[in-house]
């Protein structure tokens, strides 16, 4: 009980806790299969994404700009599950769940920064099949690697940007009510809760940050498959409208895993009460399942990424034949 105790270092009117205590998945039952679960969730998640990094890497035919955004959509994926996942087995299963002050506002800011890179670089993939269906003629014309590195680098920045304000205006708060947060990470609406000054600016980008991290992108993909939908009737021939839609499968199904759960919890948790260990199990399995999902889709709905895989084991086999006929030759 000693560590559910905050430790303030404050003067007269402020007061900042020296550590937080993260009490999340403390009273869920049978919580250790829970963290079991998560590990397995992890390993597949690196193996994947890694695979599909190395893959987009190796072969030649995907260093394209739509796989530049599918490298950073598996590179996003996996820094968001190493923020996250890593911490939630060491705060709970190995009971670390005193944390500084420094280190949960700094885990706050990768967290959300990498959930924000995902749905940003998904928006972006659905602008790549906007431009490819709409106005085939022009893609590599518009959708350049020299664009859309521009366009990543400006996600980067507008992102490490408004999360960067987003982490440092807590530091304004007198955070006196207490040092427990009751979820399985840094949540930044469960610390400026906790303070006793005024702490409606922190509301209002707390606000914001919803809009940017799950709003606006999905209104603008919506938009941007209404208006593939319409350039796909304006295809006379069956087959072509058939093809131009195969293109769409992998990341409208991306689409769907990525914002679908998280939707659902963020109304469910309006109009139907929650018990608290049911929120926070919902919540994490949002944030983990479809980093590891992605690759996985990629790998099995994109022929492109099949036949690169189909190329790259049939390069490595003949490599290795010609590496063992030549150890022959030499003993012969």
């Amino acid at each position: 009980m000693s560590s559910m105790q905050p430790n303030f270092s404050a003067n007269a009117t402020f007061v900042r806790p020296a550590t937080f205590f993260i009490s999340g998945f403390s009273n869920v039952p049978h919580a250790k299969y829970y963290y079991v679960f998560l590990s397995l969730v992890y390993v597949v998640t690196v193996l994947g994404n890694s695979f599909i990094m190395c893959v987009i890497y190796l072969a030649r035919r995907l260093h394209t700009a739509k796989y530049i955004a599918v490298f950073h959509l598996a590179l996003s994926d996996l820094c968001g599950s190493s923020a996250l996942i890593p911490k939630v087995i060491d705060t709970f299963l190995f009971e670390h769940q005193v944390v500084s002050y420094e280190a949960c506002l700094a885990n706050m800011f990768f967290v959300y920064h990498f959930m924000n890179l995902q749905s940003l670089t998904l928006l972006v993939l659905a602008y790549d099949r906007l431009v490819a269906i709409c106005f085939p003629l022009r893609y590599h014309a518009i959708v350049t690697k020299p664009a859309m590195f521009l366009i990543i680098g400006v996600m980067w920045m507008l992102s490490v940007t408004f999360f960067s304000v987003l982490v440092s205006l807590l530091n304004r708060l007198s955070l006196c009510r207490s040092n427990v947060i009751d979820s399985y990470f840094c949540d930044h609406a469960l610390i400026y809760r906790l303070a006793c000054n005024d702490n409606s600016i922190n509301i209002l980008i707390g606000k914001i940050s919803f809009g940017l991290l799950i709003c606006t992108p999905l209104i603008l993909i919506i938009i941007t498959y209404f208006c593939i939908f319409l350039a796909l009737l304006k295809i006379a021939h069956g087959a072509d409208r058939i093809k131009a839609i195969k293109t769409c499968t992998s990341h409208l199904i991306l689409v769907t895993i990525g914002y679908l759960p998280l939707i659902s919890n963020n109304i469910a948790s309006i109009t139907t009460p929650f018990h608290p260990n049911t929120r926070l199990l919902n919540n994490s399995l949002t944030q983990t399942i479809p980093p590891m999902l992605n690759p996985i889709i990629y790998t099995l709905k994109t022929e492109e990424v099949m036949q690169s895989i189909k190329e790259l084991y049939k390069r490595r086999k003949e490599t290795i034949c010609t590496k063992r006929r030549r150890i022959q030759q030499t003993y012969l």
